[in-house]
């Protein structure tokens, strides 16, 4: 085996953690893509023969990437105060695809990438490096280009912020309960099951992207977000049943079978106190729902 054959062996071994790192890092399950393929380019140019560890090269080498991918995308978004939704891994509920299901492991759901958004580029690498893969400070700070006290410091003040993410019910037969009585309430135009369904703090984002222009919306209250489901139950005609991040939640097609929205649930303690929902025309079109028809 020659050298070259060596490093794509390597790397494909390695190919699972390091996507897993990168949708964790920027989520999105198609710039995780970009971000692993970039690290090959950069392995494939350089000399690793010194190298002892080559999964914590190429670690550190993906969040290098992502790390220029956030600042960036950080730059030209031109609407900071929208909803933003992160991209959701979906996939059947009855024997997954062990691939998707190694990018949410760890319970890796929709309420955690959404705080993850919300922190500083330097603060979600710390983070994710070092409570998600135990990757030392001392190897953090010169990839944010800090101490390792000062990567220490990032990491607690995310850690601080994602300590208030909602936690789903482990039992995903109790969520798929919960969210099939949802839709139901909502195609029959049920207000007072859907407002029984609902935690009375419960949080609503809607993700449309940037067409038509306000439609982006963050909705509280269990009146209100009950309110919002009754006014799109006939959508629902067309859901289906799907796991979104590990948990219990749907997919929304039109008549023609198009895909229109993709919506996670958190249900806990009986109740759904978090609902996302993607229905970004550009970031739908790039999303690969195949497994749900293996």
């Amino acid at each position: 085996m020659d050298e070259q054959d060596w490093l794509t062996e390597r790397f494909e071994a390695n190919r699972g953690h390091l996507r897993a790192v990168a949708y964790r890092m920027l989520g999105s399950v198609s710039d995780a893509d970009d971000a692993v393929q970039e690290t090959w380019l950069r392995l494939s140019r350089s000399d690793v023969s010194d190298v002892e560890n080559l999964r914590g090269w190429l670690t550190t080498v993906a969040a290098r990437v992502c790390l220029n991918m956030l600042r960036s995308r950080q730059l030209r978004r031109e609407d900071p105060l929208g909803v933003h939704v992160p991209e959701p891994v979906v996939s059947r509920e009855a024997g997954g695809d062990p691939e998707l299901e190694a990018l949410t492991a760890d319970s890796v759901g929709l309420a955690l990438l959404v705080v993850l958004e919300t922190l500083a580029p330097a603060e979600r690498l710390a983070f994710v490096l070092h409570d998600m893969f135990a990757v030392p400070f001392e190897e953090i700070g010169p990839i944010v280009g800090r101490s390792a006290t000062a990567a220490r410091q990032l990491a607690s003040r995310a850690r601080r912020r994602v300590q208030g993410a909602a936690v789903p019910d482990p039992d995903v037969h109790v969520q798929r309960h919960i969210v099939d009585a949802f839709v139901r309430a909502a195609r029959e135009g049920d207000f007072q099951a859907l407002l029984e369904l609902l935690d009375p703090a419960v949080v609503l984002r809607a993700d449309r992207g940037e067409i038509p222009v306000g439609s982006s919306r963050l909705i509280r209250g269990a009146s209100n977000v009950a309110q919002q489901a009754m006014m799109f139950a006939t959508l629902t005609r067309f859901s289906r049943p799907a796991m979104v991040n590990g948990a219990a939640g749907i997919v929304v097609f039109d008549e023609g079978g198009r895909l229109l929205s993709v919506l996670g649930f958190i249900v806990a303690r009986g109740r759904i106190v978090e609902i996302d929902i993607l229905a970004d025309p550009s970031r739908l079109r790039q999303m690969d729902l195949s497994t749900l028809d293996k």
